[in-house]
């Protein structure tokens, strides 16, 4: 539970703990990009009031989604549940956005991926439950 954290401290505190098996770590780099160029195109769509372009995003974030949840099942450790409306679209728009991108462009994704993990957390640092993943689908 976040409580009175931030969002985005929060849910990077969790991030690496979440973010471990190759297989997840390898559709994460496929799928947040998606997620990416749907948002962008059915911001476009919207804006230029084009119906198949707003689809066409909107089939992109659906199917990142898709392979992040699938992702997330093989991991040992269950994102935690959304809070409600408002948590589903914050923590997703984080993380695909700014957390993700971060976990990457630190060179954490990598470490994961090479199984060598991220840097240990200082032992008076509070561990979260949970991580602040996005899918909410416990996977």
């Amino acid at each position: 539970m976040r409580d009175d954290e931030p969002l985005l401290r929060w849910q990077w505190r969790g991030y690496a703990r979440n973010h471990q098996h190759p297989r997840n770590l390898l559709l994460h780099i496929v799928a947040v990009p998606m997620f990416m160029a749907g948002t962008v195109l059915g911001l476009y769509g919207l804006l230029r009031l084009n119906l198949p372009a707003i689809a066409l995003g909107l089939v992109c974030m659906g199917m990142s989604m898709a392979l992040q949840g699938r992702g997330h099942r093989l991991e040992a450790h269950a994102p935690e549940p959304f809070a409600g409306p408002a948590d589903i679209a914050g923590r997703i728009l984080a993380e695909q956005w700014i957390t993700f991108p971060r976990y990457v462009l630190s060179g954490q994704w990598w470490h994961a991926l090479a199984g060598r993990g991220a840097a240990p957390v200082p032992a008076s640092a509070p561990t979260p439950a949970r991580s602040g993943d996005v899918t909410g689908q416990g996977g």
